[in-house]
């Protein structure tokens, strides 16, 4: 039996969705099973390709619903879980027990271990604290500032591996390890310390960067950064670095696309009231209601500049 699980790719709450999914499947459907990965990155032209769906079973966790009909496992707590109406009639109209979508969820990875033991019976005690983290994480459930920028616990460190690594491999390296392994061994392996030292030398560069391009204006945060190569940055450093804001709009090119970040920030002083995740689908985005996020096709920082504008004069008013 092959699985083919798509993620959501460089996403601590993906990679542990596609673990903790992986466990179940292999512990309540079926034990000699053998899984595939394939990471998943929000694009402007998102489209499933059919030849992503080469499994005996296919599995989408934390990302986008499809409706390749050869899709036979679906988890997803994001707002904008659909790329079209029509996709979401699909799912209404062949909803089954295997496919579910609910956004009251902090994680992906805490829906899918509640509805394994709810459904199927399966628990897996070893691997509440990849399901704690991943809440903390996905949630934004820090205690403090500090604590999302400062990287103390083991599971920050991984997400800095996770976001900041090339390519899906060391993602999918990491999956495999978050199966059976605690997240502090994890980041003790001299594999995964190979590629988390530089990434918190860059993490640090990142924040002063950040300082110097960064500005607060009526609570919104605004930066562009345009010319560095810091698209997986830690999106709590605005908040550390201002405040007294309330909402972040980022602009960060990369190499497949123009991305527009939309944010709130845990601590504000004064409690967000915009839907982010509304304000980016009308340009094509998504998200929650606490963060979303737009893209463009590469080369469009015009484009992603006058939208990020746009957004964070709304946010003002």
């Amino acid at each position: 039996m092959r699985v083919r699980v798509l993620y959501h790719d460089h996403c601590f709450d993906g990679a542990a969705s596609a673990a903790f999914f992986s466990r179940f499947y292999r512990g309540a459907i079926n034990a000699e099973a053998q899984f595939v990965y394939t990471g998943m990155a929000h694009r402007a032209s998102q489209i499933f390709d059919d030849s992503l769906f080469d499994g005996d079973e296919n599995a989408i966790v934390d990302f986008k619903y499809s409706n390749n009909p050869n899709l036979t496992w679906w988890f997803d707590h994001h707002q904008s879980a659909f790329l079209s109406a029509e996709d979401q009639r699909h799912y209404e109209a062949t909803k089954t027990p295997q496919k579910m979508y609910d956004t009251s969820y902090k994680s992906c990875t805490s829906y899918i271990r509640d509805m394994a033991r709810d459904r199927w019976g399966f628990t897996a005690p070893d691997l509440e604290d990849l399901v704690h983290w991943a809440t903390i994480i996905d949630g934004a459930q820090y205690s403090d500032p500090k604590t999302a920028v400062e990287l103390g616990a083991p599971a920050m460190k991984l997400t800095l591996v996770i976001e900041g690594s090339k390519g899906s491999g060391t993602v999918q390296r990491i999956i495999q390890l978050m199966q059976s392994m605690p997240l502090a061994e994890i980041v003790n392996l001299p594999e995964i310390q190979e590629i988390y030292q530089p990434l918190y030398k860059r993490h640090l560069d990142s924040l002063e960067i950040i300082r110097e391009k960064s500005a607060q204006q009526d609570g919104v945060i605004t930066f562009d950064l345009t010319g560095y190569d810091l698209e997986g940055y830690n999106k709590f450093i605005p908040y550390y670095l201002h405040p007294e804001g309330t909402y972040t709009v980022a602009v960060s090119p990369s190499s497949f696309r123009t991305k527009i970040s939309v944010g709130s920030n845990p601590w504000a002083p004064v409690e967000p009231v915009h839907n982010l995740a509304t304000i980016c689908e009308r340009y094509g985005g998504g998200g929650h209601a606490r963060v979303g996020a737009i893209s463009l096709e590469p080369g469009q920082v015009d484009e992603a500049r006058r939208i990020a504008a746009e957004v964070a004069e709304e946010l003002r008013s």
